[in-house]
């Protein structure tokens, strides 16, 4: 048996261990052969030499990114142990970079690998499909993209817009203008839009149609210049509706769509445009399709959970 004590230097146990020790309960998760005892600034560690070994790797490992980072969650801790593109983008720093700062002053970055790569490929391409599982930041990232764009004059407008499957496209029963009819199906991407943007700003760009909403069936006709479109819950939109809409591009205007295709709630699957989308388009110069998966959910630790519960149901498997 080998015993290690390692020291947290300008580290706040409090912090670093969570309440409760919540987190170093998560960290001794992953090492269950491990005996771990905690006291203030000291960790005291009991085991097998190779798996003392291992665990102290991974520890000073993971106080660096503490460090680099100031934050820590469980989240932060499974992606650090489980996913290693994960541990070598962290090591390199490029979760540093904020893409915006939200109207609390809170940093807006990409936390995983797949947003990162969302990040990165806005850069070089001026169509980005995003596919993936709910809450893996697929809207919220390109969301961040959009108002930074807007903010650095990139774009001069911002432009959302998502099919309406529950009322069949057909919204004219609903009551109020255009706008009153749809806020209901972009809560979401207005969710994302308040947290980034103070009400007042985001008011008098919605107002001056700095920031547009519209249907995606009333988007036919149109050339969209200059500007950041995305359209969100693309898995049910038709594969005519999702021709129509990438055909709106005009000069110096980037499009993202994002979707999950296991929740399309077209009367076929192969209804769904995303997926013809995704196959068709894959290779082409200046096209970018990232598949987002449940290493990058984001949400509350159960929705990971549901996820891959849900993925072995259809697959046939147990958990």
């Amino acid at each position: 048996m080998t015993e290690i004590v390692i020291f947290l230097e300008d580290v706040d146990p409090v912090v670093f261990f969570g309440t409760n020790n919540s987190l170093l309960d998560k960290i001794r998760s992953f090492f269950p052969k491990i005996k771990i005892y905690s006291r203030g600034n000291e960790l005291k560690c009991t085991g097998e030499e190779s798996e003392i070994t291992a665990f102290a790797e991974k520890f000073n490992g993971l106080i660096e990114y503490y460090q680099k980072y100031h934050r820590l969650d469980e989240q932060d801790i499974e992606k650090y142990f489980f996913d290693d593109e994960h541990m070598k983008s962290a090591s390199k720093g490029e979760f540093e970079q904020v893409l915006v700062f939200g109207t609390s002053g809170k940093p807006v970055r990409a936390r995983t690998v797949n947003q990162l790569l969302l990040v990165n490929n806005y850069k070089t391409n001026d169509l980005i499909i995003a596919e993936g599982p709910a809450g893996t930041g697929k809207t919220y990232t390109s969301i961040a993209l959009a108002v930074r764009a807007l903010k650095e004059r990139e774009v001069k407008k911002i432009i959302l817009t998502r099919p309406a499957v529950e009322a069949g496209e057909r919204l004219g029963f609903l009551p109020g203008n255009m706008k009153d009819k749809l806020d209901p199906y972009l809560q979401p991407l207005y969710d994302a839009l308040h947290d980034m943007l103070p009400f007042k700003k985001l008011e008098t760009w919605v107002d001056d149609g700095t920031i547009q909403i519209a249907p995606l069936a009333f988007m036919r006709g149109r050339t969209l210049e200059n500007a950041f479109v995305i359209l969100d819950e693309a898995q049910n939109a038709t594969v005519s509706q999702i021709k129509m809409f990438l055909t709106r591009m005009g000069v110096s205007s980037k499009f993202i769509m994002t979707g999950d295709s296991t929740q399309i709630d077209l009367p076929k699957r192969n209804d769904s445009g995303l997926l013809q989308a995704m196959r068709i388009l894959d290779g082409i110069e200046g096209v970018s399709i990232i598949r987002f998966d449940e290493r990058d959910i984001v949400r509350h630790k159960l929705v990971k959970r549901i996820v891959r519960a849900y993925e072995n149901e259809e697959n046939g498997t147990k958990k």
